[in-house]
């Protein structure tokens, strides 16, 4: 998915871009992320749910964003219907609940993205894509995620994966592994660093202890339900930030059933800069990626240039939004 947003935000995650509060790297604390209603698109604008990134924390192991959005009345919101669009140094994650999602991009890929399905894309030196629910879908629900690629990784030529993760159980909960494993459900999906990421469904009433890898950190995004994790209550939406160090989390549920997206990794150790739909190391990296997009895309509709064509989509690639008028530095 990308970010539709008109003045996209600067953000610089890695070494020392987290909260300065040193509780949060207290093991034992649990740190609670609230989303932020970003609306995609124009006036029937799908509203995602985003918690990550944010300025108190832009990183979890890998993960660098995460939009949580529905479940969304197709009829009322129009659906999703995201044009061709570009991507630099990251890999995208895509999770839905309900609904379908016809996916194209410029090397020649063609799914559906559907419940309990993985699509991942890897863009690293560039690719474009489209993204349009489909007409047979009545609700929309899922989650968009991002992952940063490590340096030694980020120029990799871009490619397509699907997968089906099987699911195996926890206690009583169902869980289903999309990227690396989690006890015992895992896909052989391409990672560039140590990740996990699964959705657990939990019945109501239930308490459920999750292994954990002691290296990772780790974000447990709550869909549905009354949870608490390690002693610490969720809200629906929110996200549940637990640094390195636990070998496992106690989730308890309530009076309803749970669904939750667990997402982990071990740190990526580096600084990134993340705009719009581009991850770099420096301000000349995001000006290189719009400028190439602009002038090749937009400009001329070249196909050979570094993000290539989306064949197959009626209509016309998104614009990048302009640049902020300030350089954008790394911190931390």
């Amino acid at each position: 998915m990308s970010n539709l947003e008109r003045d996209p935000a600067e953000f610089v995650g890695g070494a020392g871009a987290v909260a300065t509060d040193t509780a949060v790297l207290d093991p034992e604390v649990v740190e609670i992320l609230e989303p932020r209603n970003v609306p995609l698109g124009g006036p029937r604008a799908t509203t995602v749910r985003r918690t990550l990134p944010q300025r108190r924390r832009s990183l979890i192991g890998g993960w660098c964003f995460v939009d949580h959005y529905g479940p969304d009345d197709v009829s009322a919101s129009g659906g999703m219907r995201v044009p061709p669009h570009p991507h630099t140094g990251l890999q995208t994650v895509s999770w839905l609940f309900s609904g379908e999602i016809e996916h194209r991009d410029s090397v020649g890929s063609h799914a559906m993205v559907r419940p309990g399905e993985l699509n991942l894309m890897t863009a690293g030196h560039g690719i474009s894509h489209s993204e349009v629910s489909t007409e047979a879908t009545r609700v929309l629900h899922g989650v968009q995620l991002w992952v940063a690629l490590p340096s030694a990784s980020r120029d990799t030529a871009p490619f397509f994966e699907h997968h089906v993760p099987v699911p195996t159980r926890i206690g009583s909960a169902e869980v289903r592994a999309f990227v690396g494993s989690l006890a015992g459900s895992g896909t052989d999906a391409t990672v560039f660093s140590p990740l996990v990421g699964a959705q657990l469904l939990v019945p109501a009433g239930a308490t459920v202890r999750i292994p954990l890898d002691e290296t990772f950190e780790h974000g447990v995004l709550v869909d549905a339900g009354e949870v608490r994790v390690a002693d610490t209550e969720v809200p629906r939406a929110h996200l549940a930030y637990l640094s390195p160090g636990r070998s496992s989390v106690d989730v308890v549920v309530g009076a309803e059933d749970a669904r939750l997206i667990l997402l982990g990794g071990r740190p990526l150790g580096e600084q990134i800069v993340m705009w719009w739909n581009f991850i770099g190391r420096s301000h000349d990296d995001v000006v290189r990626y719009r400028a190439d997009w602009q002038d090749d895309v937009i400009a001329d509709g070249d196909p050979g240039g570094r993000f290539g064509e989306v064949a197959g989509y009626d209509g016309s690639p998104l614009p990048a939004p302009e640049l902020p008028t300030v350089r954008l530095k790394p911190r931390g």
